[in-house]
């Protein structure tokens, strides 16, 4: 009875122990570390670059005023076709300024005394006439004397100089009176037309292509000035897409690269080519407040019309320009990588290992990137390696 107590208390302080030292073996023992694993796998890659960009009309026509007038209001409305040598707007000569009631008096006031001037000047030239009459007279009686031998030539001559300087009064005399009647006839006009218009003399602006409206920049009737914009007309059919691009990214591409438009609000994906890539470029502050260097990039619609009709002038779209693209390509998570030295690497998981492997890297994107050599289809990587991921850790799957 004695050794049997014995044995169990030996077996219950036996299991004891070999519980414990289970205990410290697994509380002392390296823990394998969680990560993120992805794999290599062959499929489809393409290298893109994502821009917004916006529609606008390839050839559009500003009709401007071809010359200074009072233009009558356009009865045209935004989107309304027009034909060639359609009559846009008609425009009359500048009206006159209406005369308040001060202005007005002294508008009658200059009437009279264009009319005082003009008695005035008619009465000197009855005078000079006169005198011109009374100078011609002794002329001819000097002459007559001067035949007979009663006056000296000196005489003669004063009198012929006294009947020029009287015919000479009286043409002045005579252009005053002249005058005197145009300032009469310019004080009693602006009287006359003070805010009237002249509507007989009109300018008629018409439509230099077909099309429709696509701006008015000038609806109400009113004064316009010599070559101020009146109508915008083009043809919505005929559609391309401006885009701004970093001036990094723009020598990336090429006229006739690929262009992709997705969310562009209708169904469908719809295709481009770069048509042209400006030469000059240009500053922009980003929304971030930092000054970008950006180039234009025009692109043409490849997709059918019918497929794109939706769109109008001015309209949102996202480009997506494809730099490069290839099928059956050998890839990983781009965040797999990090550089080793000059190059790249990657941790593979090997026997529940981690396992360091240098890469040669080909075509990237935000995403995933193409591996050249050193990796094989199928193999496991880590993404986002931390410094806790080294060489031989033992690495568990998140």
């Amino acid at each position: 009875m004695k050794t049997n107590v014995q044995w169990r208390r030996r077996t219950v302080w036996g299991l004891l122990v070999l519980l414990i030292a289970w205990g410290l073996f697994q509380g002392f023992r390296p823990q394998a570390v969680e990560v993120d694993v992805g794999s290599a796998s062959r499929a489809a890659l393409r290298v893109v670059l994502e821009q917004e960009g916006r529609t606008r009309v390839l050839d559009r026509y500003v009709v401007t005023a071809p010359v200074a007038g009072y233009a009558r209001r356009i009865r045209l409305d935004i989107g309304q076709s027009v034909e060639r040598g359609a009559l846009l707007v008609e425009l009359e000569p500048v009206r006159a300024e209406a005369l308040d009631p001060r202005r007005r008096a002294e508008a009658q006031a200059r009437i009279f005394a264009a009319e005082a001037g003009l008695k005035a000047t008619e009465q000197r030239v009855k005078a000079a006439a006169s005198s011109a009459d009374l100078a011609q007279a002794e002329l001819q009686r000097v002459r007559a004397l001067r035949l007979q031998g009663h006056v000296s030539a000196a005489a003669e001559d004063r009198a012929a100089s006294e009947a020029q300087r009287s015919a000479a009064e009286l043409s002045s005399a005579q252009f005053a009176v002249a005058s005197a009647r145009h300032e009469l006839e310019a004080a009693r006009t602006t009287l006359r037309f003070a805010g009237s218009a002249s509507p007989n003399e009109r300018v008629a602006v018409r439509s230099p292509v077909a099309g429709r409206v696509l701006k008015m920049a000038h609806k109400s009737e009113g004064t316009v000035a010599n070559g101020q914009p009146l109508v915008e007309i083009g043809n919505p059919g005929a559609l391309e897409v401006e885009v701004d691009l970093l001036s990094a990214d723009a020598v990336r591409i090429h006229p006739g690269t690929r262009v992709v438009f997705e969310r562009w609000g209708g169904a469908g994906v719809l295709e481009g080519v770069v048509r042209v890539i400006e030469p000059s470029g240009f500053t922009k502050v980003s929304a971030l407040g930092v000054q970008e260097q950006r180039v234009w990039v025009i692109v043409a619609f490849t997709s059918p019309p019918s497929q794109w009709q939706r769109l109008g002038d001015g309209y949102r779209v996202e480009a997506s320009f494809i730099v490069w693209e290839g099928q059956d390509i050998l890839q990983i998570p781009a965040s797999a990588l990090f550089r080793d030295g000059d190059g790249w690497a990657v941790f593979v998981v090997e026997h529940g290992k981690a396992a360091k492997r240098r890469v040669e890297v080909g075509q990237r994107t935000g995403l995933s990137a193409q591996v050249v050599s050193g990796i094989e289809a199928g193999e496991r990587v880590i993404n986002h390696p931390d410094d806790r991921v080294r060489e031989g850790v033992s690495v568990a799957a998140r």
